[in-house]
């Protein structure tokens, strides 16, 4: 396979990745739920009802008493995980972020994205920064699955025969040779606690390893978490005999393993397959059981994280009364509301798939004709879906999401009780529909509802509702035989029927929308193109020499109103990326990057600010912007400027020896450099291929003929061949002058770059220009002292300790030799794990730059264009 194929390859699987992880994910989904259907098919749901109201109300107490018990263990996690990382916080603090991340996590899947944020958002609060909190999780998952192996080995050394899993068998000495092999691994695990090194990272990022007590506590706090999960569910099966409670400890961890590894949201379907499989007791009661669990020990504890999430916000905005509830409620009512609209459309799929309570349909039967109630169960169907999928609408403050979510509830409320008078979810959505009202504020987007796709994220848990109620439907009515008849029928008792035909109405939209957003045209983004005339005119007022990478056409502009400044920036993913300072009327540059960021808000983005100078921060700061240290700039002062000094030593040898050799430098005004194309792209292949690189974009220039063409080109000629050369950007002002793109052939001679940079200093001092920029120095000047934040921490020794990734070190030593002034750069962006995704887009926006279709056509016209949104 050839460099090109492969790269394109590699491209392809990371364009789509995540969707493809949307198909695994349905896969899984899929298997779980066809396995539920093998364990099931005796198993009627009129024996599952029995079973479940056979459930007394002494072992729903014990369950609950046990849900506390495995909760209150799962808060040790994060003391536990506090005192490893040396950042102890008090209890209550711990147990709040534990026990609302686990709630979340639990239920929605996706732990960094639901329960992690949950815990960044307690703990950043309570002094600690983001890779702490990551330190945190790391360890709070070692407990975990320490736990789970501990549990697991044990239970498979003191189990006593064949150990049957379904269709699959493991030999009595088998399963008693894999236990100890576990248990062994977990010993030696402690050992390397006690004995072995203190910290394990990766590429700067290190976690502490606990002492060997502390492995221990590790252990026996996950062994009491997971004893108590599992007990909770053993007390919910009628009948169950006590000598299968270590099989059942067993099975139970086998079942959380496969969920999380399956990395279906919640282990719906995963879980409940492997439990039936592995525990040999009579399943209709263990399937009531598993349901009855479900509600003890997912849903219940979740309603209690929300509201203690609530109550928490509350008290941080206003300790001492209740005032500002409402601000509070707006405040996360995205997340809050989005999770409950999702639910409630879960609510309806589920409810159009079991059959209608008949007592209920009896009584509706005689005030409602029938068309109606099947109109309205149908209905129904069709507005659960619609909930699932405007439930994303609200997770990104869409105020079309907000009306239209609210009208489907108040509407399936009304269905919910013209179709069987099932109250209890016309009260679940008349609620969701109240608080949606209450926290309107929050919805202020005015974004169009098909402006964005769904993500894979979105995409799978909406899957898994569609295909878990499905199932749900299948199993209720297996006793039935299904013909085409069925489609037809309508009557009260005619349940099958109905859930066929929501089912397919559930179909029909789902299609629908997919097929909406296949054939949408692609957005048009603001300030797609501009008219390079308005970008050369506002670079005439530029003061860096780095406004020149407007001219790359890998960039969008927003004007101010009257035409004198602009900004530059790229979108890349959720990201908007500015590059550098503004350039033009300093007076338009607050402005500019408030109505920038108005933009990125309304299209949900996240604004970073790239290599911006000082004279900007005090706008990132009042926009509410994390700023972060980027580098240093090497300024070298032309006024000043000699190499016959002792410190530049190496500079005269150089420019000496390659006089001697026979280079020649020359200054080719830009009307002259179309000629010499060329050659300087003979030049630049040999550079790209000898240092294995591709071209880059964004925040450095190209070889393009139409970028190079703007500028003069600084070149080394050895022969009448040119074996270097340099673009040149300067200022209008002769205020700094500086280079770009640098490039030099196989053959040329040792130290040639050296001469290029003297000469051309020399020649900007007979010029007349005040300064000559050398570039950025990453990571430089950065102190990673004791109290400073850990960002700074990890910079610093990335920057010692990094010259295998990138050549931090040489290339401050490098500039050293020109006796420059440092001036420090930033990057000003948003806090938490929005940063980190920002950085990622940035990486990716600089390594495959998006080239622009050209000058010329609509720009984002003006800033005052854009005030209303």
């Amino acid at each position: 396979m050839s460099d090109a194929t492969r790269a394109r390859l590699v491209e392809w699987i990371s364009r789509h990745r995540r969707y493809g992880s949307v198909l695994v994910v349905m896969l899984l989904v899929g298997l779980g739920l066809a396995a539920l259907h093998h364990l099931t098919r005796s198993i009627r749901l009129a024996d599952v009802t029995a079973a479940f109201h056979a459930i007394d109300r002494g072992q729903v107490a014990i369950a609950l008493a046990l849900t506390i018990a495995s909760y209150l263990a799962l808060t040790v996690y994060d003391v536990l995980a506090l005192r490893i990382v040396g950042r102890p916080l008090p209890w209550r603090t711990a147990a709040m972020a534990s026990f609302t991340s686990y709630t979340l996590s639990h239920n929605l899947g996706l732990a960094l994205l639901t329960g992690g944020s949950a815990r960044y958002r307690i703990y950043t609060r309570a002094g600690l920064d983001g890779p702490d909190v990551a330190r945190i999780v790391a360890i709070a998952g070692a407990t975990f699955w320490m736990g789970v192996m501990a549990v697991t080995g044990a239970a498979l050394v003191l189990h006593r025969g064949a150990l049957v899993l379904g269709d699959v068998t493991l030999g009595a000495t088998m399963a008693q040779l894999a236990g100890l092999a576990i248990l062994i691994g977990i010993v030696l695990l402690i050992l390397l606690c006690s004995f072995g090194p203190r910290r394990i990272g990766w590429r700067g990022w290190s976690v502490p390893l606990p002492s060997g007590g502390q492995a221990l506590a590790q252990i026996g706090v996950a062994t009491i978490d997971l004893a108590a999960a599992s007990a909770a569910l053993f007390v919910l099966i009628p009948g169950a005999d006590r000598a299968l409670l270590p099989l059942f400890i067993l099975a139970y961890a086998l079942a959380i393993v496969a969920a999380l590894i399956s990395h279906v949201p919640g282990g719906i379907g995963v879980f409940e397959a492997v439990v039936l499989a592995a525990v040999p007791v009579d399943r209709t009661a263990l399937f009531a059981a598993l349901i009855a669990y479900r509600v003890l020990y997912y849903l219940v504890p979740l309603a209690l994280g929300i509201v203690l999430l609530v109550l928490h916000e509350g008290q941080r905005r206003h300790p001492n009364t209740f005032r500002g509830a409402q601000q509070v409620a707006t405040g996360i009512a995205p997340l809050l509301m989005s999770a409950a609209t999702f639910g409630g459309g879960a609510v309806l799929l589920l409810s159009s798939a079991l059959p209608a309570i008949p007592a209920r349909l009896h009584d509706l039967s005689r005030v409602v004709p029938l068309p109606f109630i099947e109109a309205s169960h149908f209905a129904s169907s069709l507005v659960g879906t619609g909930l699932l999928l405007l439930a994303p609408g609200l997770y990104r403050r869409l105020d079309g999401a907000l009306v239209a979510t609210r009208a489907l509830l108040v509407a399936g409320a009304a269905f919910s009780l013209f179709k069987g008078i099932d109250y209890e979810e016309a009260i679940v959505c008349l609620t969701i529909a109240g608080l949606l009202h209450y926290t309107r504020d929050a919805f202020y987007r005015r974004t169009a509802l098909v402006a964005r796709p769904l993500s894979p994220a979105w995409l799978a848990s909406i899957a898994v509702v569609v295909a878990v109620s499905i199932w749900v439907g299948f199993f209720s009515y297996k006793r039935v035989g299904y013909s085409d008849q069925l489609w037809w029928e309508f009557g009260t008792r005619d349940d099958p029927s109905r859930f066929l035909r929501a089912s397919l109405g559930a179909g029909v939209v789902l299609a629908a929308a997919a097929c909406w957003r296949l054939f949408l045209p692609a957005p048009a983004r603001p300030g797609d193109r501009a008219r390079e005339e308005e970008v050369l005119a506002v670079l005439t007022q530029a003061e860096r020499t780095d406004a020149m990478l407007a001219l790359t056409g890998d960039k969008r502009f927003l004007f101010s109103p009257d035409g004198s400044a602009f900004v530059m920036y790229q979108v890349r993913g959720s990201s908007w990326i500015v590059m550098a300072d503004p350039v033009g009327a300093r007076e338009a540059w607050a402005d500019l990057l408030w109505q920038l960021r108005a933009l990125a808000d309304a299209a949900q983005g996240r604004l970073l600010l790239y290599q911006i100078s000082a004279e900007v921060l005090e706008i990132a700061i009042e926009m509410g912007l994390q700023i972060i240290k980027y580098g240093e700039e090497a300024i070298v002062d032309l006024h000043r400027f000699t190499i016959e000094t002792g410190v530049k030593r190496s500079l005269r040898h150089a420019v000496r020896k390659l006089g001697r050799e026979g280079a020649v430098f020359a200054l080719v005004p830009a009307a002259e450099v179309s000629a010499l194309m060329p050659e300087l792209a003979h030049v630049s292949d040999q550079w790209v291929t000898a240092k294995r690189h591709r071209e880059k974009g964004f925040s450095l220039g190209r070889f393009d003929a139409h970028y190079l063409s703007h500028f003069d080109c600084a070149v080394v000629r050895v022969e009448g061949h040119i074996v270097a050369f340099a673009n040149v950007w300067r200022t209008a002002d002769r205020g700094e002058l500086s280079v770009d793109l640098m490039r030099h052939a196989n053959d040329a001679p040792s130290g040639v770059m050296d001469f290029l940079f003297v000469e051309l200093m020399q020649w900007g001092k007979a010029q007349g220009y005040a300064r000559f920029n050398l570039g950025l120095a990453p990571l430089s000047g950065i102190e990673g002292r004791r109290l400073a934040p850990a960002w700074a921490k990890a910079a610093a020794l990335l920057f010692r300790h990094g010259e295998r990734f990138y050549g931090f070190r040489g290339l401050r030593a490098y500039k050293e030799k020109y006796a420059p002034d440092w001036a420090p750069r930033y990057i000003a962006g948003p806090g938490g794990l929005s940063l980190l995704r920002a950085l990622r887009d940035l990486n990716l926006l600089i390594g495959r730059p998006r080239l622009m279709p050209g000058w010329g056509g609509e720009t984002q016209r003006r800033a005052d264009g854009v005030a209303a949104e």
